[in-house]
C-alpha cells in the first residue's frame, strides 16, 4: 500500500533473463503486486520468474504463447491490475532502466488526486543529452513534438518514457485490447486519454542507461511507423473530441490548414517546375505560392491555439515540490555521475 491506495506494478520482460532479477530485488515494499508479463521470450526469462515466485508471494507471471510487442505486454498487465481492483498501476521495464527509488514520485500525483496519469520525464535538465544516447535523444525530440499536436497534451514531453502510474477511474475506461501494440504504445495511450479527459502530469525522473540493458528497437524504423501512426490518432481525436462529444470550430482551421498546405505544394512544384522548364517564374503563381504557404501557416498554428486552450485543464496540479523543489533537493547527487556520464541504479541518497 501507498498513502493507502494499492500499488500494482506491470513489468513488461522479453529476453530479460539477467536483467529480471535485479528488477524484483530492487522493487519498493509499498508494492503490492508485481506483474510480470513474459512476452513469449525465448531466454529463461520466464523460469527465472518462477524460482522468485517460490520464495516470494507477491509475484504474478502472465505468460504469452506468442510475442505481443511492448504495448501488447502492457495492455494485459493493465487487464489484469484492472479485474483485480487495483488503485494504482504502475509501469517499470524489465531490463532494469528505471530507478525504483523514483517510484513514489510518479505515484504522489496519482494518488492525491493530482493528476489521473503519471509520467517521467528524462529531459528536465540538461544531463539528459549527455546520458540518452544521441540518436535516441534526437529521435525522441521529433516524436514529442508530434505527440504533443496529436495527444493534445502541449504541457508535457519525453513521450517515449514508459515509467508511468495510472489510477483507477482511467484503468477501467480505457478499452486496453484496442491500444497499439508496439513501441508506440505510450502515445497511443496519451491521445485515448485526451479524449476522454483525463489528466496527465510529467514528473523529472532520471536517464538510466547502461545497467546491463539491450534496446530491441530500431530507431530508425521507429521513427516512421510512430509518425504514421500520430497521423492516424491525431485524426481520430479530432474527430471523437471535437466533433462527435463536442464540437470545436477548430476543425475548420485545420481543415484549411490542410487544404492551403496541399494547394502551397502545389503552386510551388508548379513554380519550380516553370523556373527549371522556361528559366523565369511566374510573378501570379509565386504570388500565390507565398499566400497559400501563409493562409497554410496561421490556419495551422491557430487550431493549435485553440487546441491548448482546450486541453490547458487537463495538466496535473503541482504539490509542494515541483521542478525547482526536485532540482534543488530531490535531484540532489544528480551531477555525481559516473564516468561514463550515465547514472546507475543506487546512486541517488
Amino acid at each position: 500500500m501507498y498513502k493507502g491506495k494499492s500499488v500494482c506494478v506491470v513489468v513488461p520482460a522479453y529476453n530479460e533473463e539477467t536483467q529480471i532479477g535485479t528488477v524484483i530485488d530492487t522493487m519498493p515494499d509499498c508494492v503490492d503486486k508485481i506483474v510480470i508479463i513474459d512476452d513469449a521470450s525465448k531466454d529463461g526469462t520466464a523460469s527465472a520468474v518462477r524460482r522468485y515466485q517460490g520464495r516470494r508471494s507477491d509475484i504474478i507471471l502472465i505468460s504469452h504463447d506468442e510475442n505481443q510487442g511492448v504495448g501488447g505486454a502492457i495492455a494485459s498487465g493493465y487487464k489484469w491490475a484492472r479485474d483485480n481492483g487495483y488503485d494504482v498501476a504502475a509501469v517499470m521495464a524489465g531490463d532494469g532502466q528505471m530507478d525504483p527509488e523514483e517510484l513514489p514520485s510518479l505515484l504522489d500525483p496519482v494518488v492525491e488526486d493530482r493528476a489521473d496519469y503519471a509520467k517521467g520525464n528524462r529531459l528536465f535538465t540538461g544531463e539528459a543529452y549527455k546520458t540518452i544516447p544521441k540518436v535516441r535523444y534526437f529521435g525522441n525530440a521529433f516524436l514529442s513534438l508530434l505527440t504533443k499536436i496529436a495527444s493534445g497534451y502541449w504541457h508535457v514531453a519525453d513521450f517515449q518514457s514508459g515509467y508511468t502510474v495510472i489510477n483507477k477511474p482511467a484503468l477501467n475506461l480505457i478499452d486496453w485490447d484496442r491500444m497499439y501494440r508496439r513501441f508506440g504504445q505510450p502515445n497511443d495511450l496519451l491521445v485515448r486519454l485526451n479524449v476522454y479527459s483525463f489528466r496527465v502530469m510529467d514528473v523529472p525522473i532520471r536517464p538510466v542507461y547502461h545497467v546491463g540493458e539491450k534496446s530491441k528497437m530500431n530507431i530508425f524504423k521507429v521513427l516512421f511507423t510512430i509518425s504514421w501512426l500520430l497521423l492516424k490518432l491525431f485524426l481520430w481525436r479530432m474527430k471523437e473530441k471535437y466533433i462527435i462529444r463536442d464540437f470545436h470550430p477548430l476543425i475548420f482551421f485545420y481543415f484549411l490548414g490542410s487544404v492551403f498546405g496541399i494547394f502551397t505544394v502545389g503552386l510551388f512544384i508548379r513554380l519550380f517546375w516553370y523556373w527549371y522548364a522556361f528559366g523565369h517564374i511566374p510573378p501570379i503563381n509565386a504570388l500565390a505560392a507565398m499566400f497559400s504557404f501563409m493562409s497554410a501557416s496561421l490556419f495551422t498554428l491557430f487550431a493549435m491555439w485553440f487546441d491548448m486552450e482546450a486541453n490547458k485543464d487537463l495538466k496535473g496540479s503541482q504539490g509542494t515540490m515541483g521542478l525547482s523543489g526536485y532540482l534543488a533537493g530531490g535531484a540532489k547527487g544528480y551531477e555525481e555521475t559516473t564516468k561514463n556520464g550515465t547514472y546507475e541504479i543506487g546512486d541517488r541518497k
